[in-house]
């Protein structure tokens, strides 16, 4: 696989810093822009950052010199230097859609970690492992763009990238109709630490602001299906969701219970986890986790401490499959939400998009 030219937009907000971590020794990708507003634009990466950066290692010593560019009144200086851009700014939705498709018009392919696109009916929103298929409406997003490679291409948000793999091979296999999750989510995924948020020791608070509508509805545009010139959601499953913040920096677990057309056996169903496998492990991305999803039999397992970095922080870990007296069955679930969930997701799909043609070299 060749080397392509990358860039960072939103470089200096926390999913931002984790995209510069990951490129960090990336066989494929190789960052030549780190992107930003005006207020970091013309200060070195390091500059800008200042005390603020928030990873477990340390920043890269290839962009701790490196300028910072302006993500907005840049646009076309950046396109002409990338093959590709991934966009985390932090801007209200209309704002990111307005810069993602400057970018697209720009002839310049966007990986997204925002929201604003995730409805917009021909754009793909894709847990790689789950829809790759949903990758042909680019075709339809172009047209509509008027470009010849310029697109947007979104991942999901992290509060489903626990849950919704686990329930994905048992939809196809036993016909899934209700689901009640309950998430218990880091603080990173607020861009938060304990430092910018103590308020959150020792303290659990019931509200995420759209989560648990983005819970609910997100499902329904990965399970549905591409018609025409757009996404179709899915009718089913009917999903109920309750979000709570947490006193976690990494990792977001979640309580499933579920309902099927066929009650399913329960080794069965840990079979079927097993032996899953999506196209980033049949084409062997880089990111992707040799085993996607891991059943622990313990049960007190999974446990985010021990788990969340499972697999580079890119597999989903699985426990306490058991009967319920509501449900057919329940079960629990983690992911590394700024891994799995943001980034790491992030650059699996933009790998894939690489792999299968999407993004080409200039």
């Amino acid at each position: 696989m060749p080397s392509y030219n990358v860039g960072i937009v939103g470089a200096t907000g926390m999913v931002g810093q984790r995209f510069v971590s990951l490129m960090d020794g990336h066989p494929w990708f190789h960052t030549v822009a780190l992107c930003a507003s005006s207020r970091s634009a013309g200060k070195t990466y390091e500059e800008a950052v200042g005390q603020r950066w928030a990873m477990d290692t340390p920043m890269p010593e290839w962009a701790r010199n490196m300028v910072v560019m302006d993500a907005f009144e840049q646009v076309a200086e950046i396109a002409e230097m990338v093959d590709f851009v991934f966009c985390a700014v932090d801007l209200s939705k209309d704002k990111v859609r307005e810069l993602e498709d400057l970018y697209a018009k720009a002839e310049c392919p966007v990986v997204s970690n925002n929201s604003a696109n995730r409805f917009t009916p021909d754009v793909p929103m894709i847990v790689p492992e789950i829809n790759p298929e949903h990758l042909a409406i680019i075709d339809a997003q172009k047209k509509r763009l008027g470009t010849k490679r310029g697109f947007v291409a979104v991942k999901s948000n992290c509060s489903l990238q626990s849950y919704v793999p686990a329930l994905h091979p048992l939809r196809e296999a036993f016909g899934l109709e209700k689901v009640l999750v309950c998430t218990y989510q880091a603080i990173s995924g607020a861009g938060k630490t304990f430092d910018t948020w103590p308020e959150m020791v020792d303290n659990v608070i019931p509200y995420i602001g759209g989560e648990e509508e983005k819970s609910e509805q997100e499902p329904m545009k990965l399970w549905g299906t591409v018609q025409g010139d757009v996404i179709v959601n899915a009718v089913s499953p009917a999903i109920t969701a309750q979000c709570l913040r947490v006193p976690v920096s990494n990792g977001h677990m979640a309580a499933v219970f579920a309902c099927f057309a066929r009650k399913p056996d329960l080794e069965e169903i840990k079979t079927i986890w097993a032996g899953y496998k999506g196209r980033p492990q049949e084409l062997k991305l880089p990111m992707a986790p040799e085993q996607f999803l891991h059943y622990f039999e313990e049960d007190n397992m999974p446990q985010t401490r021990l788990h969340r970095n499972l697999e580079k922080g890119m597999a989903v870990s699985i426990g306490r499959l058991r009967p319920d007296t509501q449900y057919d069955l329940k079960f629990v679930c983690l992911s590394h939400n700024t891994l799995r969930g943001a980034a790491g997701g992030g650059v699996e799909l933009a790998e894939l998009l690489c792999a299968e043609g999407w993004i080409d070299h200039k």
